[in-house]
């Protein structure tokens, strides 16, 4: 891989984004509380990872690729903690 500035960036792009939702899946599991989440905001970051992962298969863009993964992945134990610590 050639690492132009512009890849340098697209690298940190993706971790910073990619990594974004770690700290809220944090806060779920310690406090074993979903009370202040959005599902419908869960759904919309969901639908665009998987969106985002579609276009960077296309492309065949490796950064835009494992990028969506990991966030799909972090997302995924949002999910599964919202429905497991929500009120019913």
């Amino acid at each position: 891989m050639n690492f132009t500035i512009g890849t340098i960036i697209g690298i940190v792009a993706s971790l910073l984004t990619s990594f974004s939702y770690v700290p809220q899946v944090n806060k779920m599991w310690c406090t074993k509380s979903v009370s202040d989440i959005s599902p419908t905001t869960i759904f919309q970051m969901v639908v665009g990872c998987l969106l985002w992962e579609a276009y960077g298969i296309l492309r065949r863009d490796l950064i835009i690729i494992g990028a969506n993964i990991v966030a799909i992945t972090v997302l995924a134990f949002a999910v599964t903690f919202y429905y497991r610590y929500r009120k019913k």
